[in-house]
């Protein structure tokens, strides 16, 4: 808790991974379930069904001490003109596949990594080739991930160019020591620069991530950063809460006993979670999701996260990439090597999948619906024929007591209490089968 001098008490962080994006968790995905996403891509796509496209660039400047993502930062441009033809190339499989070829794209999402790394040229080439394959003219919502120090002019007339609507800027934090201890590339004066440009280029809208919770944070450097996202008036803001999953450099300092870490626990996390919400909402943002707050003169959408949330099917193209296409999910390969022979050889380059029963994608929809805030039963009711309010009466029985949420005729509605630690109420869902299963 913060003592009286604004700072923090830094508890012994855990280490692991918190954030849920899918179910059943990743770790019971395999190998041999491979020819049954082979299948699924190969036979007509289920009635109804969007589809969306993913694209990963997984190049940085740095690696965040925090990251967990695949990413690399030491590749020259003929490495990563290689990879981008390969991805190309991937797209171009996918769009022989009968579930996918001339369906109409819904949503598209660059992401990383970071999608900003690459060239001008470079993003052109790629964008020309994907769209030949598969157009996204008339797709709802273009995203594109930013690392303020990549940006340009140039590059961000490019990327507007090729059609993005939403922008999402990494800036996770104002203060240049916290920055610099995180290992971020970008310094804050880099995110002053580019944000004039951004709005000279009226992108549909403009996102800024942050992240509560970085080594080094207290409660004076928080409340900075927040009212500086505020000085530059976003139209949404994002806040994870900062975690440490196995593969990150200080998840393996921790370990290994290298060194203690100055990083907040989950109750001071929250705190600041729920004060730049506060903070939000006094300046006229409403929440979207447990992490997203938008403008209420301006209410964004965000098509990628609510279509993936209520089982869009979604193909991810890149190393290491997920996708989840009728029921099935799978995991390209994550070895560059791999990855990159497999598209050149024309072979899909999927490592491991899992087919998924009627049960667990309902699991699966409402516990990520539930980061909205809010579900609807008659909406679980219409697409899975089931009553929700019966079938999970004591999960919702035990987390209406504990304050995290109110359960009435029509449905669920989380309580700011529950909102701000959603990750941690959903494996009260699980199957038994998955509640002790590691999740990646």
């Amino acid at each position: 808790m913060p003592d009286a001098a604004g700072t923090s008490t830094p508890e012994r962080p855990e280490v692991g991974s918190v954030f849920i994006s899918n179910y059943p968790p990743y770790s019971t995905w395999s190998a041999a379930a491979v020819p049954e996403a082979l299948e699924a891509l190969s036979s007509p796509p289920l009635p109804g069904a969007t589809l969306g496209l993913y694209l990963h660039i997984p190049f940085c400047r740095k690696r965040c001490k925090f990251c967990y993502f695949k990413v690399y930062t030491e590749m020259d441009s003929a490495q990563v003109r290689s990879y981008l033809s390969a991805l190309g190339a991937e797209v171009e499989l996918l769009a022989r596949q009968q579930a996918i070829g001339g369906r109409p794209l819904r949503f598209v999402y660059f992401g990383g990594g970071t999608p900003s790394f690459i060239s001008a040229r470079d993003l052109k080439s790629l964008v020309a080739r994907v769209q030949a394959a598969m157009p996204w003219t008339g797709a709802e919502e273009i995203t594109f991930e930013c690392e303020p120090g990549t940006l340009t002019q140039a590059k961000l007339e490019a990327i507007r160019e090729i059609g993005v609507t939403r922008l999402s800027l990494g800036v996770e934090n104002f203060d240049d020591a916290i920055l610099k201890e995180n290992g971020r590339a970008h310094l804050s004066e880099e995110i002053h620069r580019v944000i004039p440009w951004i709005r000279t280029l009226s992108f549909d809208q403009l996102n800024i991530d942050l992240i509560a919770g970085m080594v080094g944070e207290t409660w004076d450097t928080w409340r900075e950063t927040v009212q500086r996202t505020l000085d530059a008036n976003p139209d949404s803001v994002t806040v994870y809460q900062m975690e440490l999953p196995f593969n990150t450099v200080y998840s393996q300092d921790l370990l290994g006993g290298q060194r203690e870490l100055p990083v907040a626990g989950w109750d001071l996390k929250r705190a600041w979670h729920d004060y730049v919400f506060e903070k939000l909402e006094a300046a006229g943002y409403v929440i979207s999701s447990a992490y997203t707050m938008v403008r209420k003169d301006k209410l964004s959408r965000f098509v990628y996260r609510d279509a993936v949330w209520h089982g869009s099917d979604m193909v991810g193209t890149g190393v290491a990439s997920f996708s989840h296409v009728s029921g099935v999910h799978y995991q390209n390969a994550s070895d560059w090597g791999e990855y990159i022979g497999r598209v050149g050889g024309s072979d899909l380059p999927i490592a491991r999948a899992l087919t998924t029963t009627p049960a667990q994608r309902l699991v699966r929809e409402l516990i990520l619906q539930m980061k909205l805030g809010r579900i609807e039963a008659s909406y679980f009711q219409g697409k899975f024929g089931v009553d929700i309010l019966e079938k999970f009466s004591a999960p919702f029985e035990r987390l209406s007591r504990m304050g995290m949420l109110r359960v009435g005729t029509q449905g669920v509605e989380l309580t700011r209490q529950g909102l701000l630690q959603v990750d941690f109420l959903l494996p009260e869902f699980y199957a038994p089968e998955h509640r002790n299963a590691r999740y990646t």
